[in-house]
């Protein structure tokens, strides 16, 4: 789970989960109010959650997995991407530069 580079407090994983679903880069301490941003490789890592969707895409039509069952498989990474998401995210007070 995320903790504040200011006041040193750990962010709950309803709070961290909110905070991933706005589309500024930048998250603000629901203690302190300061501004916090991704660290490098917690982009890095979360960015290695969205492949597990072409994953089990592509394992469904390599093993000739029916539809439906792939499209359960999928939704339950979805949810478990969800559920992992927060934490393998590590904040700081710097804003870095972009990966690319």
């Amino acid at each position: 789970m995320p903790t504040c580079q200011n006041c040193n407090n750990q962010w709950s994983w309803k709070q961290t989960v909110k905070k991933m679903f706005t589309l500024d880069t930048a998250m603000v301490c629901p203690y302190c109010g300061k501004t916090q941003y991704y660290t490098d490789p917690s982009k890095k890592r979360n960015g290695l959650l969205v492949f597990l969707a072409p994953l089990v895409m592509l394992f469904g039509l390599l093993f000739d997995i029916p539809p439906h069952i792939t499209l359960g498989i999928l939704v339950m990474t979805f949810f478990f991407s969800i559920a992992v998401s927060p934490f393998l995210i590590k904040i700081t007070n710097k804003k870095e530069p972009p990966l690319w």
